[in-house]
Order: structure tokens, then sequence, then C-alpha cells
């Protein structure tokens, strides 16, 4: 215990002597008189020791500044009456951390008296890992330690976990002398070893990829993709490229059937965006997914993506009558429906007006554009049906063709058109009359017969009669045919047609030849009679 002693105060003397540089530690400026023949190591530096304290005492070491004198009883660090001693360490001239002691410079026998420790961090470093190690005398019985130290037999040790740039920490030791004898603390500082650090960067990339497409679209409508593509682990990922396969019957709008993107290089945390529209060339359920992957082996995929692509299917069906009469309305009804199970949208009826009608009419919510009707629907619901109904009223005889086409957007039109004969109704009305009423005997009446067509289609093979009685007698006739006579009947030639609202007419004259209530009647039959048509006129002939 003795030797440790002497040399930790051999030490202690050399650092007091004030004029060592870093080298000078190492390499004393004489060397060590060797030791004497028969004086062992320890009396040898136990001699030395004793020598190197008189000089001490001789020449004062420049770092230890004089106070007052010391007063009695408990000795503060910060009362007159001390010393300081101050060491730099590792090294005098190469100094990282700075040690000052203040000491008492008396002390009274068992009498309690603290002395200071102070460490100071002379760089504008943190330093970490500071052991200071205080060397206790003999004749020195220790109290306590602030901040507390770990003791070991003559020795207490405190360990410095962090000290900031020019930071300073103090330690605070108390005890008292137990015996008469000077008492000598060294203390020793062991600082830490700066280290030349170079560091490497561990990295861990991570590549992530989304893909993102509508679920449902109909045939003709673009399908926007989106590609994100993002860096989420730590470094950089160099060379990313992006492929999509896309599947059969699905291409780009320039016809290709993949997806190229080059992503370059991705920091950590960045992200890329690429964006792309692509085409259905039929309808159809649609999947792939995309695979981003990297010249330094990273490969990642992103979620399967599903699209439907559908597609409206529309039917119209229009009904009304095969035949129909001139002058009378015909109405159609006109029905269309959705036969798909998506939406069909902007739904658009036309029926187009025929010619040669009038009266023209339809379903609330028809619109008049040109020679159309039009309906718009909007939207029609899946497996959905409209009715509309119209009527026109043809004016001539023939064949009235009336169609009409359903629309929506993204679905194929469809007609639909009806055929209808228009005929025309002969109404044939005759008349009668006698122009000179009464009649004496021997004189003449005069016997009109008027045919007229009141329809509105041509009658055809009108044929006209007459029958006299025995109060007159046939003299003439003449009219729109020729006369035939047999007895007291009288009968013209056919007439071949006559038009609509046209009239034709007969005369026939006779001679009162016997006084009465005479009677003249004419009959008329035609093609497009079943029976034929009598007229009677009465005359009276008196004498």
């Amino acid at each position: 215990m003795k030797k440790l002693l002497n040399i930790s105060l051999l030490l202690l003397v050399v650092c007091m002597s004030g004029s060592l540089g870093c080298k000078s530690l190492f390499q004393p400026k004489k060397k060590v008189q060797a030791a004497e023949p028969g004086l062992g190591a320890s009396d040898f530096f136990r001699t030395e020791t004793r020598r190197a304290m008189t000089q001490t005492q001789r020449v004062p070491a420049p770092t230890i500044r004089q106070t007052s004198s010391v007063p009695t009883g408990l000795i503060d660090v910060s009362e007159p009456g001390s010393s300081v001693v101050s060491r730099t360490y590792p090294w005098l001239e190469c100094g990282i951390v700075q040690l000052d002691k203040i000491m008492p410079k008396e002390v009274g026998l068992n009498r309690a008296f603290n002395y200071t420790i102070k460490i100071t961090n002379l760089t504008e470093t943190n330093l970490t890992d500071i052991i200071i190690t205080e060397n206790l005398p003999e004749n020195f019985k220790f109290l306590s330690a602030n901040p507390s130290a770990r003791t070991e037999e003559n020795k207490i040790h405190w360990e410095i976990l962090s000290l900031g740039p020019k930071a300073r920490k103090q330690f605070t030791v108390s005890g008292i002398a137990t015996y008469t004898e000077s008492l000598l603390y060294c203390t020793t500082v062991i600082t830490p070893v700066i280290p030349a650090c170079a560091s490497i960067e561990v990295i861990q990339p991570e590549l992530r990829l989304t893909k993102t497409a509508p679920t449902e679209v109909l045939l003709c409508d673009l399908i926007p993709v989106r590609l994100l593509v993002t860096n989420a682990g730590t470094g950089s990922v160099q060379n990313i490229k992006i492929i999509d396969n896309l599947p059969a019957g699905l291409r780009t709008t320039d016809g290709k059937s993949e997806l190229i993107f080059d992503a370059g290089t991705l920091g950590a945390g960045q992200s890329r965006q690429f964006s792309a529209e692509l085409r259905a060339t039929k309808t159809g359920t649609y999947s792939s997914k995309a695979v981003a992957s990297s010249t330094t082996g990273l490969r990642v995929e992103s979620a399967e993506t599903t699209t439907s692509v559908g597609m409206p299917v529309l039917t119209i069906n229009k009904q009304g009558p095969e035949r129909m009469y001139i002058g009378r309305p015909a109405s159609y009804e006109i029905t269309i429906s959705n036969n798909s199970d998506v939406l069909a949208k902007n739904t658009v009826l036309e029926d187009t007006i025929p010619t040669r009608v009038t009266g023209v009419k339809a379903t609330a919510g028809a619109k008049l554009s040109g020679s159309k009707l039009i309906w718009e629907f909007g939207t029609l619901e899946p497996n959905a049906s409209k009715n509309v109904r119209v009527s026109y009223t043809p004016t001539k005889a023939g064949i009235l063709l009336n169609s009409a086409t359903a629309s929506a957007y993204c679905a194929e039109a469809v007609s639909s058109a009806m055929r209808t004969t228009v005929t025309g109704i002969p109404a044939l009305a005759l008349e009668v009359v006698d122009i000179e009423d009464p009649v004496r005997i021997g004189s003449r009446a005069t016997y009109v017969i008027r045919v007229e067509n009141q329809g509105s289609a041509t009658a055809t093979n009108i044929r006209i009669a007459c029958g006299l009685e025995d109060y007159v007698r046939y003299v003439s006739s003449a009219g729109a045919t020729a006369t035939s006579t047999e007895g007291q009947a009288v009968r013209f030639f056919p007439l071949g047609s006559l038009a609509p609202q046209a009239k034709a007419a007969w005369r026939v004259i006779v001679e009162a030849v016997r006084p009465g209530d005479v009677r003249f009647k004419a009959s008329m039959n035609a093609d497009q009679l079943t029976r034929p048509v009598e007229e009677t006129e009465s005359t009276h002939v008196y004498e």
C-alpha cells in the first residue's frame, strides 16, 4: 500500500512542477539515477519522493495560488487560507480536461474538514466516460463525498458519464486527519479517448406500388389508370421500372398491350405517380396487376384491379293498325326497354312524323323538332321500360310509314317501323228532284238525278236505273252517261268512277198522259255498295 502511495506522490510532484510539455512527460530532461546497491525499489522511490517534496517546498509550482491564513475549525473550499492545485489532462500542453483542487493549507487533528475537486471541459465538444480517482492518505479518515463516490480501500472514484462543452463539475470530500503527519492527496483523471470516427449508413429501401382503376365503365368510355410508386424505406432506389401487362381485350389508346413507366431514382419517402387511359375492345371483366422493380433486385406487385366493362342494350317495339281509312286517326304505341345490367344514360326516343297526315297528337313530354317528335328520358335503369303514344290522321290513301328510333349514351341505336295501308271510303249520295210539279196532262215533266261522292275514296262503276209509272210516257234523257230504255224502264250506262267530293247528274223528261199521284223511282248501285240505293220523287198530274 505504501509503495503505491509513494508512486502517486511522485507523480503529483512531477505534475506540480508546471513546466513540462506534452512530450516532457514521456522524455524527462535528465536520466533517473540508478538505485544504489542493496537499496530496494520501494526505498529508492521513497527517497526520491522526499527529495522531490523538498524541492517543491523550495520552488512553488506556478499553478498554486496562495490565499490568507487557515482558519480554525471546519475549512470550506471557499474560505480563505486555502490553495489551488491545477493540472490538465491527458497532458499539460495538450489538455482537454482541467483539474482544480482547492485544498486547505492546514487542518486540526481530529477535526472534520472539506476540500473541493473541480473538473472543467476545455473543449467545444461533449466528453463522456471521465473517471476521477482520489488516492487518500493513511492518516485521513474518509467521512463522505458529494456527489457520492465509489470507495475502494484508500481510494474513491467518480465517473462522469457526460460533460458538456466548457462545462464544469464539482466534487467535495469530507474527512478527518487521524495523526500529525502531512496529508498528501493525489488525483488521477482518466480522460476519454476521442476516436476518429467514420460512419457508413445502413439503408433498407422499401418499394410500395399502388394501382387504381374504376370498377365499372361503359364500352365507349376510356378507363383511367393511376400508378403510385413510393420508397417507404431508407436510402434511395435507382432505375425503377413499372410494367403492367394488360389482359386480352384491353389496350392503351395507341394500341399497346402493356404499360411501361420509367420511375428513375426515388429517395427515402419520395413518390412518383403515373397515369394512362385504356380502352376495351369488347364488354367483359378485366383484371391485372402492375410490377415495380429496380436494378438492385427490389420488386413489388400492386394489388389486382378489376374493371367491369358493360354496354346498354336497347330494344324498341312499335304497335299500330295495319289498315286505316283516310280521315280517321291512326294511333301507335311505342315501347323502349333497357335490356342490360348497366344504366342507359341520355336515353332519347324519336318518332318521325309521316307525310300526308294531320292532327298530330302525342304523350306528354314530347317535343316537336322539325319533322320529329322527341322524348328525352334521361337515365333508364337496367331492365326498365318507357311507353309513349302518338296518333296521326292520314289525308290520302296509300302506305303510311311511321318509324321510331331509340338511342342512349354508349348504346347502339335501335329502330322500329310500322306500315299502315290507308284507304278511302266512298260515300255516294243519290238525289232525285222534279223540275215541274204539278204537271197538266199533255205537258212534260223533268226529273233530275244527282249523285255525289261524299266519301274519301273514288267510287267506281256507278249504275243508275229509273222506273216510270203509267201516268207518264218517256220522252228523252241525258247526263253523265248514255241511256238505254226498255218499256217504262230507263237505264244509264255505268259511270266508271266518281272521285271524292265529285258529282254526276242525269235528266229524264216524261209527258203526263193521265191524272194521278205519280211516283218517279231511281236506283243507284256501285262497286263499293252491297245493295242498291233507291230514291223516289212524287209528281201530281192533273187535267
